[in-house]
């Protein structure tokens, strides 16, 4: 296969990081549609325009989401890529994979298009990138009889995702990995069918740790959490102390957002009222500190990336809530909330732009939540409380009352 220069994508190779470009170039020993894909980036940088366009409905058969449509603006220059729409493929919860399940998705993936993937996106999926339309649907045909579905795409719910949970860590308060499984079966049908104003994430992170980003990435944030005070073992934390290797004072105490510890040089106290359970001590002193014995999760919404009004950080609605299988309660609240956006929300609007627009009071009543503290996303930024007409209590009927 003839190679062409590519001089500008080659100084990206020049740095200390792993470089995109060496695994394009991998692939387009191989791949005529790799090739032309690394000579239409170089086209793009030394044009500085891009030369994709999106469009176009594509799919498999019963299908409304899973493949994104892309096409090359330059058909004449790079008729390899003329065609090169994106497959999502729905993860295994957590992650997991076996060897054998990984070496038959890239067979797949190897005959039907460039050979390229991204593990994973943002979503969780695993991404393969670039195929041909005549491609889609064997490609799917092959997938679904090795065991892997499509994710979600456009107006959809996304294929939800969840950390290594109990599988890996010791900090899951709640099974992570059962709960996404349970969710993403149980709502099948939002998934491959859009039926939103706009996408919808569900992640759920087994401790305050999050370490699926889902107060930064999800409109609905599942978070494990505890009632209870922390575990202390006083004589692991002299250990801590005698070691020299941490400063309990400086790194622990100090630097606890509420400031809710104090280290008198022997003893460790944790006023477990103002604590707010970021994790940050137990992750610095595993040994001597741990979680509350009651387990469950908090429930946020709102968060997402930027796109058209900017980033938004998840807020509580529900500050814990018992989570066990089959998980009803959850799934219910989240069928509240996604018919309540459904009905109110504009093209291309997210649930927490939506809250934003409407106001949090709103949306408690339309899904039925109480409005408790834990609900105040900017502590006293604003003095001004809002009662609904009908809860304000008119002065004949005080009078009644005091009359009975």
């Amino acid at each position: 296969m003839a190679k062409r220069e590519t001089p500008l994508l080659d100084q990206l190779e020049g740095g200390k990081w792993p470089s995109f470009v060496k695994d394009m170039k991998q692939a387009a020993e191989k791949k005529p549609m790799a090739e032309d894909l690394l000579q239409q980036l170089e086209l793009s940088y030394k044009e500085r325009i891009g030369h994709w366009k999106h469009g176009g409905i594509v799919g498999v058969k019963g299908y409304g989401s899973g493949v994104i449509g892309r096409y090359s603006d330059r058909p004449d220059l790079f008729p390899n890529v003329q065609a090169f729409h994106t497959m999502r493929v729905n993860h295994p919860t957590g992650w997991f994979y076996k060897t054998d399940a990984l070496r038959n998705l890239c067979d797949i993936w190897d005959k039907h298009g460039s050979g390229l993937t991204n593990m994973h996106g943002s979503t969780g999926d695993v991404i393969l990138l670039g195929t041909t339309t005549a491609h889609i649907q064997p490609c799917f045909d092959d997938l679904s009889e090795a065991g892997f579905d499509l994710g979600g795409s456009g107006s959809a719910l996304r294929t939800p995702s969840a950390c290594v949970g109990p599988g890996r860590c010791e900090w899951a308060c709640i099974d992570s990995l059962d709960i996404c499984y349970n969710v993403t079966m149980s709502f099948q049908d939002k998934m491959h069918r859009p039926m939103f104003p706009y996408k919808f994430k569900i992640k759920v992170s087994g401790c305050p740790n999050d370490c699926v980003a889902s107060i930064a990435r999800s409109d609905f944030s599942v978070i494990g959490t505890w009632k209870g005070d922390i575990r202390i073992d006083q004589g692991e934390v002299e250990a801590y102390a005698a070691s020299g290797l941490l400063d309990i004072q400086k790194e622990v105490c100090d630097l606890c957002p509420t400031k809710c510890m104090a280290w008198d040089g022997k003893k460790l106290k944790i006023y477990n009222e103002d604590c707010n359970r970021c994790m940050h001590c137990i992750n610095l002193m595993p040994k001597a500190l741990r979680q509350g014995e009651e387990r469950g999760a908090t429930i946020l919404v709102g968060g997402k990336a930027p796109i058209l009004q900017g980033a938004l950080l998840s807020w509580v609605i529900v500050p814990f809530m018992k989570l066990e299988p089959p998980y009803e309660e959850l799934k219910d609240l989240v069928l509240r909330i996604q018919e309540w956006w459904d009905e109110n929300g504009k093209s291309r609007e997210r649930l927490g732009e939506l809250i934003k627009r409407l106001g949090m009071r709103v949306f408690l009543r339309a899904v039925g939540l109480p409005a408790v503290p834990q609900m105040v996303k900017a502590p006293r930024a604003n003095p001004y409380i809002f009662f609904w007409p009908e809860d304000i209590q008119k002065p004949e009927d005080i009078q009644k009352e005091e009359v009975k």
